[in-house]
């Protein structure tokens, strides 16, 4: 038999000029997470509040917020983690604009995506021709799980705190996506230079924030590991300049695939 209680939702309600936390009680059952929570309060209390979600799966990022000060996906938070009568506070995803209530305008992040230059093949290598090792499947693949949520791009305190900051520095969602890239065998482009100067590798301090809120666990900074294993996580393997001393063999091109699978 399910529990039901009363609980606090402390929701910030306004615009982009003004607005307010408000608080409201609402009814939670046992295993419900906030966005049930969310839905339930829209459907008794607020019917205009706004908030944005889609697939309630964990796999389209589209209910980022702040949860008790902290950058969560709102479907992915269980109720029962929290302490029993302790108020619970939502609030917008800082770094972006306020459109309504929890919805913020995260165009910034698109705008981004479209100045990363495209994935670039050899053309002379023919559709079905292009063999790839299984070792180089994986070490792109960490990077593939991304969601979009941009809860690393909210956190990062770099255009968090410094919004004159967003023309220079594309944002640990994007560096992910260029790290992809150029691990890839098959794409041509050295984007290792254009990582540092069009993209602001450098502005990367490395406090790992966005590794630490990213839903899907994707490490995208690195891990410190023993010289005589390097742990070849991170964004920042794109970064020649990053730790002096490490071998360049470190930022190398996947070798391409040989033997009986190499591209004739």
């Amino acid at each position: 038999m399910s529990t039901s209680t009363k609980v606090t939702l402390r929701v910030w309600r306004g615009d982009a000029g003004q607005g307010q936390l408000t608080d409201y009680q609402v009814e939670a059952n046992e295993g419900e997470v906030v966005l049930d929570i969310l839905h339930r309060l829209q459907a008794t209390q607020a019917g205009d509040l706004a908030v944005r979600w889609n697939c309630k799966a964990g796999k389209c990022g589209s209910c980022s917020m702040e949860i008790n000060g902290r950058p969560r996906l709102a479907c992915m938070t269980r109720m029962s983690t929290f302490v029993p009568g302790e108020p619970i506070t939502l609030t917008p995803i800082r770094t972006f604009p306020v459109i309504r209530d929890l919805v913020t305008d995260v165009s910034f992040n698109f705008a981004k995506a479209r100045e990363i230059p495209s994935f670039m093949p050899d053309p002379a290598v023919r559709p079905g021709e292009f063999r790839m090792q299984q070792e180089d499947v994986e070490r792109s693949q960490e990077f593939r799980k991304c969601i979009e949520c941009f809860l690393c791009q909210n956190v990062c305190h770099v255009i968090r705190d410094h919004p004159e900051n967003e023309r220079a520095f594309a944002g640990p969602r994007f560096l992910m996506r260029i790290t992809e890239l150029e691990m890839h065998p098959a794409d041509t482009a050295d984007r290792r230079e254009i990582a540092q100067d069009d993209f602001g590798l450098g502005y990367c301090n490395i406090t790992k924030c966005c590794t630490e809120v990213c839903p899907e666990n994707i490490k995208m900074t690195p891990r410190r590991s023993p010289a005589s294993a390097p742990d070849p996580s991170g964004c920042l393997r794109l970064n020649r300049r990053s730790h002096p001393g490490e071998s360049t063999a470190k930022f190398a091109r996947p070798r391409r695939a040989t033997g009986a699978d190499s591209v004739p």
